[in-house]
C-alpha cells in the first residue's frame, strides 16, 4: 500500500471508530478517544464522563467493545482503557452531545445554545463557537452561529489548541447538526503578548546626625503621645546616634570647666593691709592698699618707677 493510501485509511479508521464509540457510549457521556500504536499492540484511550459505564459490570462492556473493534477494523491486539474527564464543560464532544440531547428533548435551539455557551465560558474557556445547522426554525435549512471570546479558524493553532466536537439531534422535521469548538484555558496563543510593568526605584533618604537625630527623637515622642505606634528598633537607633554625637562634646566641656575652675594655691607671700578671699570659681582674690577692688592674688603689679 502506498504511503498516501495508508494515511487516508488511518484517518478513515479513526473517524469511523470515533463514530462507533459515540453511538455505543452516548449514555456514558462519551468525550473522545486517542489511538497509540505500540509494539505490544494498539492502545485505545476512551474519555468519558462516567467511566464506570464504559467498563460495565465485571468488565463486560469493555470486553464487548474490544471484540467489536478487533472484528470491524482488524487492529493488532487492541486494548481499550477508560479515563474520566474532570471538567466536562471544557470537552467539546461532551458539550456537543449535551446540546443535541437538549434540542431533541424539545428545548428551543437558541436557548439551548446560549445555555451551553454560558456553561463553557463560566468554566474559564478563552473562546467558544457553537454552530447549529439544519431545519432549526422552519422548513428551510439554515445556520445559527453563536460566538464568544477568542477563537481560531485557520492555521496550525487550530490543530494544536482548538478542541472540536460534533453531534446530531434527530427531530421530526429533520436532523440538526451541532458543532462546538473550544479554546481551553491556559492555551498559549501565537499572537499573545504581555505588557511589562515599569518598576520605579525608591528614593533613599539620607539621615543627618546631630540636630536631626534630636528632632527625630522628639517626633517619635510626640507620635507616641498621640497614640501612634512606634517601632522600638527605630527609637533605639535614634537614641544611639544622639548619644554617640553628644558624648565627645560633653567630655570636652567637662575638661574645659575642670581646667578653668581648678583651685589655685594661696599665695605664700602677703602684702601690708591685705585682705583675702576665696571666690566662687575657686580662685583666690585679694584687695590691698592702692587697689580698691578685688582681683586675683596671682596678679603681678607693675612697680612705680
Amino acid at each position: 500500500m502506498a504511503i498516501e493510501k495508508k494515511f487516508v485509511q488511518d484517518g478513515y479508521t479513526k473517524a469511523s471508530m470515533d463514530e462507533y464509540f459515540a453511538k455505543q457510549l452516548s449514555r456514558a457521556g462519551y468525550g473522545g478517544m486517542e489511538i497509540n500504536r505500540t509494539p505490544m499492540g494498539t492502545q485505545i484511550t476512551v474519555y468519558a464522563e462516567k467511566p464506570g459505564m464504559v467498563i460495565g459490570k465485571a468488565g463486560k462492556v469493555i470486553r464487548k467493545l474490544t471484540r467489536d473493534i478487533d472484528r470491524l477494523y482488524d487492529m493488532d491486539n487492541p486494548q481499550i482503557d477508560a479515563q474520566e474527564v474532570k471538567r466536562p464543560e471544557l470537552n467539546a464532544q461532551m458539550m456537543a452531545s449535551r446540546l443535541a440531547s437538549s434540542i431533541e428533548r424539545g428545548w428551543y435551539f437558541r436557548k439551548a445554545g446560549h445555555n451551553t455557551m454560558r456553561a463553557i465560558m463560566n468554566s474559564g474557556a478563552l473562546g467558544c463557537e457553537i454552530i447549529m445547522s439544519g431545519k432549526v426554525t422552519g422548513s428551510r435549512s439554515r445556520i445559527e452561529k453563536i460566538v464568544n471570546g477568542y477563537i481560531k479558524h485557520a492555521g496550525k493553532p487550530v490543530d494544536d489548541i482548538v478542541d472540536e466536537g460534533f453531534a446530531t439531534a434527530v427531530k421530526k422535521l429533520g436532523t440538526i447538526g451541532c458543532k462546538v469548538r473550544i479554546i481551553p484555558p491556559g492555551a498559549v496563543l501565537p499572537d499573545a503578548f504581555v505588557m511589562k510593568d515599569i518598576v520605579e526605584e525608591a528614593e533613599v533618604e539620607v539621615v543627618v546626625a546631630g540636630d536631626d537625630a534630636k528632632a527625630g527623637i522628639e517626633e517619635l515622642v510626640e507620635a507616641e503621645a498621640k497614640g501612634e505606634t512606634v517601632d522600638e528598633e527605630e527609637v533605639e537607633v535614634v537614641a544611639e546616634e544622639t548619644v554617640s554625637e553628644e558624648a565627645p562634646a560633653a567630655e570636652e566641656t567637662v575638661e574645659e570647666v575642670a581646667t578653668e575652675n581648678a583651685e589655685e594655691p594661696a599665695p605664700t607671700e602677703g602684702l601690708a593691709d591685705e585682705q583675702r578671699r576665696l571666690a566662687d570659681d575657686g580662685v583666690w582674690q585679694h584687695k590691698h592698699e592702692g587697689y580698691d577692688y578685688w582681683h586675683p592674688a596671682a596678679r603681678v603689679h607693675k612697680e612705680d618707677k
